[in-house]
């Protein structure tokens, strides 16, 4: 039987370079879009930098605290705030005199054009373009697609159970919940990713970590790819690490 890592995210917008540090060191990968919204999470927010520090680049949500039902796939966007336009002028003036400025902004026009009117949707056409630039070849599902059942670690255990996984590649705060010795019963591994952040050259001023995987794409282009990955852990590396 072959060795299948998977990992399980929420479709964030804009999201950090540890998110599709994870999704290139799986097999498969879940979208995480039927789980409750998060208000003042990177569920509808991320970070840009500007000279004057990091600024949040935030989506408004129309029931954003009004209903513990939410869900990230029908979180409907406030189209009654100007948020397109906000975004699409601090991302140009911010980022006009990077190196990868003018590969990348026709994207970005295309996108603030468009009328968004859920988030999930949204967040997952910017990650499937970003998988696109960086070569991500990793096959993606929605959870909502996905027959499934449980709550936390065992809803986490029947996905990558119906997926076939060997190995489930989890952000480090999974060790707070997940129930490694019942992953093991199961004939599987858990891999808490220790994402090791990169520095690279930024536009201005000092470097500043954990920005939005866009910081990077328009200051590095091509190389992206190589920057994320450098200093951590590869695929081949974590099925190693368990003799599979």
């Amino acid at each position: 039987m072959p060795v299948k890592t998977i990992s399980i995210h929420q479709p964030g917008y804009l999201p950090w370079l540890g998110f599709f540090h994870k999704m290139i060191c799986s097999d498969e990968f879940v979208i995480f879009d039927d789980v409750q919204f998060g208000k003042n999470s990177f569920d509808n927010r991320n970070k840009i930098k500007t000279p004057n520090g990091p600024i949040w680049l935030t989506v408004p949500i129309i029931t954003a605290g009004k209903s513990k039902e939410t869900m990230i796939n029908t979180a409907q966007i406030d189209n009654r705030q100007p948020w397109r336009k906000k975004h699409s002028d601090t991302i140009k003036l911010n980022y006009s005199k990077s190196k990868y400025y003018g590969r990348h902004i026709d994207f970005f026009n295309d996108l603030y054009s468009r009328d968004w009117e859920i988030l999930a949707d949204l967040n997952l056409h910017i990650i499937k373009w970003v998988m696109e630039e960086l070569c991500i070849k990793t096959k993606i599902h929605l959870s909502s697609k996905l027959v499934k059942e449980g709550k936390k670690s065992d809803l986490v255990k029947n996905i990558c159970i119906g997926l076939n996984a060997n190995i489930y590649i989890s952000g480090a705060q999974g060790v707070n919940y997940l129930d490694v010795g019942d992953f093991g019963k199961n004939h599987m591994h858990i891999y808490f990713q220790k994402y090791e952040h990169p520095k690279y050259d930024q536009t201005a001023g000092e470097f500043l970590p954990f920005m939005s995987i866009i910081d990077l794409m328009f200051n590095c282009g091509e190389t992206s790819r190589d920057v994320i990955m450098q200093n951590n852990i590869s695929k081949e590396e974590i099925i190693r690490e368990f003799s599979l």
